[in-house]
Formats: structure tokens, sequence, C-alpha cells
């Protein structure tokens, strides 16, 4: 009796002993999959920990400066439709609408820093790989097509129509978007149907799904040189703000492809630092496109024409004012008076003339 009495409570203890120590197991693992990073709420989802996680600084730095990027982006779009009723050059408000879509594609740049930011899911990657080539395509399209234009207005002094400027930048930027749609097509259903990751695709594949926007890149840089070689120079100076943001893509692309490529797998970092890499890549290529063609253009818009600036100059520097004729033209009427005095002689009488004075002899 006192045996099997006995053995019910060493089981039961045994028993309950195992249930404690697994439960407070799995309460301790809830705890640390479940607990937020320092700086995020409890009930954020973990995609989201980028954006205020204090240990991974650069998704908040990154943060900061596309929020300041997007209000910069929308401020300039409000001054270049508010600049409008200013613009004395009709030439110079052609253009605007093609500049305003560049900016449209610029704000969208820095935007999408905050879906590279947030952990990939199926959205995120899909959005993230369809428009990262879309809005390059429209700020790239935009500077090759007012790269044309300037190679029309340093030769003839007169460019296209502003409104076939614009088509041919979006008919630019669409070839880009059909490229893009049939390549997330493609790479979706097959990296679904055999890794069951839609999001698994390789970094080279991602790389050369965006060839037809370095052509872009290239173009535009060479079809800005030309315009240097027209008659009337004074364009030009737009034509070095289109190669010098062009020239700075270039180097931005460059260093982003080499270290999302080959960098990053070299240092064993590519899964940590692929996505920072394109964020970086986006935050740095939009800065610049504001501050080395937006900036400048704006700058220039305002300004009266430069035919009309260069001919008063020339006159300035001639000296014709309203003075300097009506002086000329008080010594041509004296000059035709002395002419006059100097031919009125005697009819019998003979003058001679020297250097000093004019004596007459009468008969």
């Amino acid at each position: 009796m006192n045996f099997q009495s006995a053995w019910p409570c060493p089981a039961w203890a045994v028993m309950t002993s195992l249930w404690v120590i697994l439960s407070f197991s799995s309460l301790s693992n809830a705890q640390t999959t479940t607990a937020a990073p320092s700086g995020c709420g409890q009930g954020l989802d973990p995609i989201y920990y980028y954006l205020c996680d204090l240990s991974s600084a650069w998704g908040i730095v990154l943060e900061a400066i596309t929020s300041a990027g997007i209000v910069s982006s929308f401020i300039l779009i409000i001054v270049l439709v508010a600049s409008t009723p200013f613009i004395q050059d009709p030439r110079k408000k052609s253009i605007l609408g093609t500049q305003i879509f560049f900016l449209v594609g610029t704000t969208g740049l820095f935007c999408l820093v905050f879906d590279i930011i947030v952990k990939q899911n199926f959205s995120t990657c899909a959005s993230r790989r369809f428009l990262f080539g879309v809005f390059f395509a429209m700020c790239f399209s935009a500077l090759w097509s007012h790269g044309i234009s300037l190679n029309c207005l340093v030769r003839r002094n007169r460019g296209p129509n502003g409104w076939w400027v614009f088509l041919i930048a979006l008919c630019l930027t669409l070839v880009e978007v059909i490229i893009n749609t049939e390549w997330l097509i493609i790479t979706i259903v097959r990296t679904a149907s055999t890794l069951g990751q839609p999001c698994a695709i390789f970094n080279q594949d991602f790389v050369m799904a965006l060839i037809y926007v370095m052509f872009l890149i290239l173009a535009g840089f060479v079809t800005a040189w030309p315009a240097f070689c027209g008659r009337y120079g004074h364009w030009s100076k737009h034509a070095i703000f289109i190669l010098i943001t062009l020239f700075l893509s270039i180097c931005i692309w460059i260093a982003w492809i080499v270290m999302y490529i080959y960098g990053n797998v070299q240092l064993v970092k590519s899964l940590y630092w692929d996505d920072p890499t394109l964020a970086i890549a986006l935050v740095s290529n939009a800065w610049a496109f504001i501050f080395f063609y937006i900036i400048p253009e704006i700058s220039q818009l305002t300004k009266p024409n430069l035919e009309q600036t260069f001919e008063e100059e020339g006159y300035q520097a001639r000296g014709v004012g309203y003075e300097t004729i009506l002086k000329e033209q008080i010594s041509q009427s004296n000059y035709v008076e002395n002419k006059a005095f100097s031919m009125d002689e005697p009819a019998g009488g003979k003058c001679k003339h020297n250097l000093f004075m004019t004596t007459c002899q009468f008969p």
C-alpha cells in the first residue's frame, strides 16, 4: 500500500516539473523572438525594425536623409510650377514639363528607399525590383531628351516643341516599364515554382534587368557633348549641368554594382549589406539629381533672353546712347556749316589755304 500510494507522487512531481520547465522555456523563446529592438515598439511587425532599430543605425540615417529629399523634391516641384508666369524665354518654358517629369522620378527614388529599408516580403521585393529601374528611367530619359533639345538650340536657336520633348522622355520610360513587367513576371513565376520563395532572385539577374537604364545613362552623356559646338553658345551651360549629373550617376552606378555583385560576396556580407547598398545608391543619386541639375536649371529659368542682353551689351560697348547720338549729330551739323562757309569764297578773289589760316586777295 505504501509503495502503490507512494508511486503516483514522484511521477506527478516529475511530470509537473517537466511541464514547468517546458512552459518557462517556451515563454523565454517567445520573448526572445518577439522582443523588439531598442527604439521600436513591442507590437511592431518585425519587417519594420530597420526603420526604428537604434542598433542598426543605417536605416534611421537613410530614413532621415530620404525624408529631407522627399520634402525638397516636393518644394522644387511647386517652385517650378510657380515660376511659369515669370519665365520670359518661351524656349525655357517649353522644357518645364520634362523637368517636372524628372522631379517626379526623383521623388519616386526617395520614396523607394523606404521600401528597401523595410525587410523583404512578397510585396516589397516585387515593388523594389520593378520600380527601381522605372524611376531611374524617368530621370535619365528626361536628361537625354533635354540634351536632344539643346543640340537643336545651340545650332538654330530654336528647339523642338515642349510636348515632343516630353513625349520622347515618356516613351523611353515606357520601354523600361515593359521590360521590367516581363522580367518580373518571369522571375517571380520561376522562383516561386522552383524555390518556393518569390524574392529569391540573384543579384546578377537584378543588375542585368537594368541594362536599358545603363543605356539611357550613356546615351544622355554622349548626346550632351555636341551641345558645346553650336553657334549659340549660351545654351551650353545647360549641357554642363547634364554632363556633371550623368558623370556622377555613372560613378555611383559603378560603385553600387561592384559592391552588390562582387564586394558584398567577397566580404561575406551579402545577407546584411545588399539592402543598404541599394538604399545608399538611391539616396546619393537622387540628391545628385537635385543639386547638380534641378537647382541650377531653376536658377536659369527666370533670367531674361540672352540674345537681347548680348545686343544691349554690344551697344553699350560701342558707346551708342542718347547722349552719344546727340553729340554725333551736333558735330555733323557743325562740320556741314564749316564746310559750307569754307566753300563760300568771293567770285573774283583768290584764297590761299594753309595749316593755320585762310587768306583771300580781292581784285
